[in-house]
């Protein structure tokens, strides 16, 4: 993600913040037909479900300010899984939320071990970022397509007893159409780079021309 310092005023939209805590655990395995199985909350609704109908692990969200934006003390090393999902689904920029496509594509934060050019296609959590948030890294990932291709999380079973219990941990992402995706609560979703250029900064900056970090004229609307 942006590494936003902690002096600094703005704070990436996906970073989750204190007092945003797990919401207590309701969740249940469902037997469906013909002989399989699936996930849900007792009180489930639309939010819960990316639009491939994966389930979510659900956070608490502070009251947003008047800008629609997320309050609370910054925790760094977590990202908000809703808020996380809906930037990475929408394309939207993980620091502000507003749209995150140029006129060139899309720019993607390059990681310290991802600037391979060799690389044919790269894996990524990170949502993109708009042209006005490009930090001063030394690289960045300038990417024309970037299909969604799955989610990271934790898979459940069920014991004898009928209680729930973690099954599985992955250190890799599930692709979207897996079986297990059926019992499985991510935290994360995860896009495909395939057709990237990796830049630096004074690169992408002639490549998107004169204007690019220009604040939008009016807000976007907020995500849900």
């Amino acid at each position: 993600m942006a590494s936003t310092s902690p002096a600094t005023a703005l704070i990436p939209f996906i970073i989750q913040r204190e007092g945003e805590e797990a919401a207590p655990d309701n969740l249940i395995i469902a037997r469906t037909a013909p002989g399989g199985s699936r996930l849900h909350y007792r009180d489930e609704d639309l939010r819960d479900r990316d639009a491939r109908g994966v389930l979510y692990a659900r956070v608490g969200r502070n009251e947003p300010n008047e800008h629609g934006m997320p309050t609370g003390k910054p925790l760094w090393k977590f990202m908000h899984p809703h808020q996380q999902m809906m930037t990475m689904q929408a394309l939207r920029c993980q620091v502000c939320a507003h749209p995150a496509k140029t006129r060139a594509g899309f720019i993607f934060l390059a990681g310290p071990h991802d600037e391979d050019p060799n690389q044919a296609e790269i894996l990524t959590n990170q949502p993109p970022v708009c042209a006005r948030h490009v930090e001063k890294r030394p690289m960045v990932f300038l990417a024309r397509s970037a299909p969604l291709y799955g989610v990271s999380g934790v898979l459940y079973g069920r014991l004898t007893s009928g209680d729930l219990h973690v099954v599985a941990r992955p250190d890799h992402a599930v692709p979207y159409g897996h079986p297990d995706l059926t019992t499985f609560l991510a935290s994360q979703m995860i896009r495909r780079l395939t057709g990237f250029r990796i830049l630096d900064l004074d690169e992408l900056m002639r490549g998107l021309g004169p204007g690019a970090q220009t604040p939008p004229s009016r807000p976007d609307p907020a995500l849900p």
